[in-house]
């Protein structure tokens, strides 16, 4: 018996890092998950792990800031599986020139786009269901930088991620009377693809202290499997030894 068995889960930003193995999780403890992302490889190989260890995925590659895309995706789901009990938003990305003087207008935007409304895309996409069903669970990845303002993640990354943390709880307010729980995860620094996009990597020694996205991924696990009578506004995962 898995925590998440006759569960269908969603997982945007799948493809690497937190995304990928939340995945990989949700899979092992018995949800039919939903892979998105736009790289279609990566897609594939993470539906075959999962596949070899005894769940079921579907990939879905998409630019989730094509609303239609998403739409689709969503609606493929609810036709193939009948439902959908959980959202992973794992979608995140950063810039090298992330302080203000060397930003571009254009890189805030970028940032925007793909930070936040990509979170509103999915939001927007499965909340029908969900109201039908009156049940749901919606989990957002921010960052602890929401927490704890530094230098290091940049403006951007920090107001999109404060954003995050707007959405979820606005959408939280709105739709709990629905059976719909929205929650936020801050992890502290885990080592991930993002770190490749720091204007100076992190030296080789820090990378053992830093979290690993199964640690992410099993904050998540807990949150989608507590009974409905239960919500977790907020879960801030730090870094131990950093």
């Amino acid at each position: 018996m898995g925590k998440l068995d006759n569960m269908v889960a969603i997982v945007g930003g799948a493809s690497t890092g937190m995304g990928a193995a939340t995945a990989r999780l949700f899979g092992q403890e018995g949800a039919t998950v939903v892979v998105a992302a736009r790289s279609r490889d990566k897609l594939s190989t993470l539906v075959q792990d999962i596949r070899v260890n005894g769940g079921t995925a579907l990939a879905v590659p998409l630019d989730a800031n094509d609303r239609g895309a998403v739409a689709g995706m969503v609606e493929r789901t609810r036709s193939q599986f009948g439902r959908i009990d959980v959202l992973v938003n794992s979608v995140g990305t950063n810039i090298k020139n992330r302080a203000f003087v060397e930003m571009r207008p254009e890189d805030w935007d970028m940032m925007i786009a793909h930070n936040l409304t990509v979170a509103y895309n999915l939001v927007d996409a499965v909340l029908p269901v969900m109201r039908i069903q009156g049940a749901g669970t919606i989990i957002h990845y921010s960052s602890d930088a929401v927490q704890k303002p530094n230098v290091v993640s940049g403006i951007a990354y920090q107001a999109t991620k404060h954003g995050v943390r707007g959405l979820a709880h606005g959408t939280m307010m709105e739709e709990r009377e629905h059976g719909i729980r929205v929650s936020v995860v801050y992890p502290g620094p885990c080592n991930t693809p993002l770190l490749e996009k720091r204007p100076e990597p992190p030296p080789p020694e820090a990378f053992a202290k830093m979290l690993e996205p199964e640690d992410v991924a099993e904050a998540a696990l807990f949150i989608a499997s507590l009974p409905p009578r239960a919500y977790v506004p907020e879960l801030v995962l730090g870094a131990s030894l950093m």
